[in-house]
């Protein structure tokens, strides 16, 4: 069931990033001849709108065919009316911006409808009390619920690490134990951490664990709003700078992941709920949207290089320098997915 469940989520992330540069090219008025999820033989095709639709062999990808564009040989042009040869930089960079800026939507849709339907947050229940810790020298135990600090109202686990990791001194601790409030004092202090990119940080803390305690959030149209226009942000943001950390070394290759991973945690979120698949797939969906950005020649960045590359010289790249380009973009880019899929490989072996 997870197998499946994976497939058919990264099927349809692909559909509406091709929809996105099919929408685009059809409005500029380019001629679309295939569109195809997956690739190698084709399983099933129609045409319809003068479009081959179809459905290949190998489900890990997909593509838009434009009258006039060929990655496999970018020499091979179209000079006709309704090919994306004749179109202006800019409208050939808007056509290329659509499929990720349709993955930016999709994700914004799946978060806004985890956010109707009350995505869980972790509540600010202590569980495991570091030994020695401040919060073991100020009194806290295991099933205290922190509920307010220094006179803010605390509702989640985020808001309470977010306002201890930023503590200036020491902290005045409102608490409820077997439904009485407690008030404790400690300062919390700078230890050795890892952040979500899993570098060594030092960050302040108490010594205490969550424990895993979780509550639903009952937010209204404008805070639904939000929650989704937020959590997009959030994942735009964080999978761009885990791939800047990726390229300057912060972040070990090792930690690069391929389309088992993808498969993997997509099972995981199937056993864990419906509500944990539509997470991961807007997090998958904005990973699409963000990769398909960088300047790499096989991808949509490395066309909306060439195009910015025309636009301000007013002339495009040699013949020589697109094929030379284009094949170092592929190989780039089979070379991080082979890598991805090693570090997969070693991850199953232990």
């Amino acid at each position: 069931m997870g197998m499946i469940v994976s497939l058919l989520v990264l099927s349809a992330l692909i559909f509406f990033h091709e929809l996105g540069h099919y929408m685009a090219a059809r409005l500029m008025g380019v001629y679309v001849e295939v569109f195809s999820i997956g690739f190698g033989k084709k399983m099933v095709s129609f045409h319809k709108w003068g479009t081959e639709w179809k459905i290949a062999m190998i489900p890990l990808g997909g593509y838009v065919k434009m009258k006039g564009q060929d990655d496999s040989d970018p020499t091979n042009v179209s000079l006709d009316d309704d090919s994306y040869n004749t179109k202006t930089p800019a409208q050939r960079i808007f056509i290329l911006l659509a499929g990720p800026a349709a993955n930016f939507v999709l994700a914004f849709v799946l978060y806004f409808a985890i956010a109707i339907g009350g995505p869980s947050i972790l509540s600010p229940v202590i569980g495991k009390v570091v030994k020695d810790s401040p919060a073991f020298v100020a009194g806290l135990k295991t099933n205290d619920t922190i509920n307010s600090i220094n006179g803010i109202k605390i509702t989640t686990w985020k808001e309470m690490a977010g306002i201890i990791s930023g503590a200036d001194g020491s902290l005045n601790i409102e608490i409820i134990r077997d439904g009485f409030i407690e008030y404790k004092t400690l300062t919390p202090t700078l230890k050795d951490s890892t952040n979500m990119y899993g570098e060594s940080i030092k960050r302040k803390m108490i010594g205490i664990g969550s424990a895993g305690v979780t509550h639903k959030l009952d937010l209204g149209f404008g805070e639904t709003l939000s929650y989704a226009t937020e959590q997009t942000i959030f994942a735009s943001t964080m999978i761009f700078t885990s791939v800047k950390k990726l390229i300057t070394g912060d972040v070990p290759a090792k930690e690069l992941g391929g389309v088992i991973s993808i498969v993997k945690i997509t099972s995981d979120a199937t056993d864990a709920g419906w509500m944990s698949v539509l997470f991961f797939a807007a997090l998958i969906s904005v990973n699409l949207g963000v990769l398909n950005l960088l300047p790499i020649p096989a991808l949509d960045g490395g066309h909306i290089m060439f195009n910015l590359y025309e636009m301000i010289t007013r002339h495009t790249p040699s013949e020589a320098v697109l094929i030379k380009l284009t094949i170092a973009g592929w190989v780039v880019l089979f070379s991080l997915m082979g890598l991805g899929l090693f570090n997969d490989i070693n991850r199953l072996m232990g």
